[in-house]
């Protein structure tokens, strides 16, 4: 019988050894199955967590960028937000809720009090400005100390005078600087300068927006969205901005020397915002620019 040096003899009570796989490794028991599964699951959520934590500490610092307005009589951004100690008396004074308390996403300002003019302005309901009078700590004041200068063009040249109390005996703001300044950012949406009408409710039936009207209540705010109108020509941001003086409808000359007519911002502007709040287009034409200052 010929000697085959290739097979190998099975004897009794041997097992033939199983046929190799391609690639020559042996299968994978289930429990290393297992451990290869959780070391991926892991790798996942520590690369998650990472990543997490980047962006949460990028966000506050990329919000940090987005100028808030400050309510009436703060002092300069860096003054005002290490002498802020957050207490939230200024919001819980304000008539018609404009201040808010910045969350998470504003990074160093987190818990400091801005104002979102879009969704509700600040309309002097208060006469007063209570807010500064709630704040104890003067970083919401009437008069600056000696020692913080006053940045140019943020002094009022006269102190504004509340057209709701034109005809008090002290029809003025105790206010000394600006908050901010309005600007025509969008004239193209502007329905003035289009030399359209509006009808209907400035924002929509589902504004919750709060103002004084004159024919209805100069001491109490109703919402914006009771208080319909119906203009030839737009001019709800003159219409409604409480400070006299501080816009007008002009007529202007456009680039290809046509007339038309345009809201006109003027120095008496404190930027309270109500302009930017009651502006009807989507977005709004008008707005306020937080620590803008003015420029003749």
């Amino acid at each position: 019988m010929s000697e085959d040096n290739s097979a190998q003899e099975v004897g009794p009570g041997s097992t033939a050894p199983e046929p190799a796989k391609s690639g020559g490794k042996p299968p994978m028991s289930k429990e290393r199955k297992q451990q290869a599964r959780r070391r991926v699951l892991r790798t996942i959520l520590l690369t998650g967590g990472v990543l997490g934590a980047a962006i949460s500490g990028y966000l506050p610092l990329a919000y940090a960028q987005k100028q808030r307005l400050r309510p009436p009589g703060a002092l300069d951004e860096k003054d005002f937000l290490s002498s802020c100690i957050k207490c939230g008396q200024c919001v819980q004074v304000c008539p018609v809720q404009a201040i808010k308390l910045a969350d998470l996403v504003d990074g160093f300002g987190v818990g400091v009090p801005y104002i979102d003019a879009r969704a509700q302005a600040c309309d002097f309901s208060c006469d007063a400005v209570q807010c500064i009078l709630a704040c104890p700590t003067g970083s919401l004041t009437y008069h600056k100390p000696e020692f913080l200068p006053v940045r140019p063009g943020a002094a009022l040249a006269a102190k504004p005078i509340l057209i709701a109390k034109e005809k008090d005996p002290e029809p003025t703001l105790n206010m000394h600087e600006r908050i901010g300044v309005a600007r025509l950012t969008r004239p193209e949406s502007c329905l003035a300068i289009q030399g359209k009408g509006f009808k209907g409710q400035a924002r929509g039936p589902n504004f919750k927006g709060e103002m004084r009207y004159m024919d209805v209540d100069r001491w109490k705010p109703i919402k914006i969205a009771d208080h319909p109108y119906d203009v030839p020509e737009c001019d709800l941001c003159v219409r409604e901005c409480p400070i006299k003086g501080a816009i007008s409808i002009e007529t202007v000359f456009a680039p290809n020397g046509t007339q038309r007519k345009s809201p006109v911002v003027h120095e008496p502007c404190v930027g309270c915002g109500v302009c930017e709040m009651i502006c009807p287009v989507e977005p709004a034409a008008i707005e306020i620019v937080s620590r803008e200052v003015w420029r003749s």
